[in-house]
């Protein structure tokens, strides 16, 4: 296994490692920004939000945290710059985990494919909420690009593998896991935290991941108990706490086959996203 041609400390705001790859630059900037949204609430980090959800499934989260505040941040020419070219021989592939109702799947899909009705870019978008998943395919305005399914990542994948069978593929060319990992890591544990990483990684050649700060795990675990709800089943046990983020980047590395190659900087919420390779 190669060795990572940078060494990344994610803890620090202005980071922005440079990878040749193919002989061009694939990024050159080391300016990062963060998304300018005053005001803000974030549905993760309120206590007596009324779409709170045990899952992270808020029936009205795209009204807290609307798609631009994460697209300000990526490139519209990020498929590009990863080297995919839109239009060839091959299919480019988009894996969304926990879509929600679609609505950031179908603006990331506009906002990094010129030309939705002539693309060979297909995305594909998956939630345990079955009822969200059929708003999402309800709503959906390009059925032969975009597809939504039901899914819980934690239990199987045989779906996941199906949908790159059906396109010739062995890996999803990206994969957007945007604000999941806490509510999995709840869920489920330290090990299941990791589990969905290695399982991620294992099906994806470039992984853009936001994880939740632990101020939201804090914050999660006090609405519950406002809500006279019973506490998460792990939030107590858990040993990965802190900077969740640097625990994600690590296991990805040492243990994955992934390397980070870019921060995109922090949305108003100081949430991370960062993009990962497969070595």
């Amino acid at each position: 296994m190669a060795a990572p041609t940078a060494r990344v400390k994610i803890r620090e705001k202005l980071v922005e490692p440079i990878y040749d790859i193919s002989t061009r630059n694939l990024f050159s900037s080391t300016h990062v920004t963060m998304a300018t949204c005053p005001n803000l609430k974030d549905p993760d980090d309120a206590v007596n939000d009324p779409g709170a959800a045990p899952y992270g499934n808020f029936i009205n989260y795209y009204s807290f945290n609307p798609p631009e505040n994460r697209l300000s941040l990526i490139p519209a020419t990020l498929l590009q710059d990863l080297g995919y070219r839109d239009g060839g021989d091959e299919p480019t592939l988009i894996l969304d985990v926990g879509c929600n109702s679609g609505d950031l799947s179908v603006a990331v899909y506009k906002h990094l494919v010129q030309e939705p009705g002539e693309s060979t870019v297909h995305l594909l978008g998956f939630d345990l909420d079955e009822t969200l998943v059929e708003r999402a395919e309800q709503t959906n305005p390009l059925h032969n690009n975009i597809s939504f399914i039901q899914l819980d990542i934690t239990e199987e994948t045989n779906q996941l593998q199906d949908f790159l069978s059906q396109h010739s593929c062995s890996h999803f060319h990206l994969c957007l896991c945007l604000a999941v990992t806490m509510w999995v890591h709840l869920n489920h544990g330290d090990s299941g935290l990791l589990q969905l990483l290695s399982r991620l990684a294992a099906i994806s050649s470039h992984l853009l991941l936001e994880a939740q700060p632990w101020k939201c795990y804090r914050s999660a675990a006090r609405r519950l108990r406002k809500l006279g709800r019973s506490d998460f089943d792990h939030f107590k046990t858990l040993k990965i706490r802190g900077d969740v983020a640097e625990h994600a980047t690590e296991h990805l590395e040492r243990h994955c086959g992934m390397e980070l190659i870019r921060s995109f900087g922090s949305t108003a919420w100081d949430r991370k996203l960062l993009l990962f390779r497969r070595r």
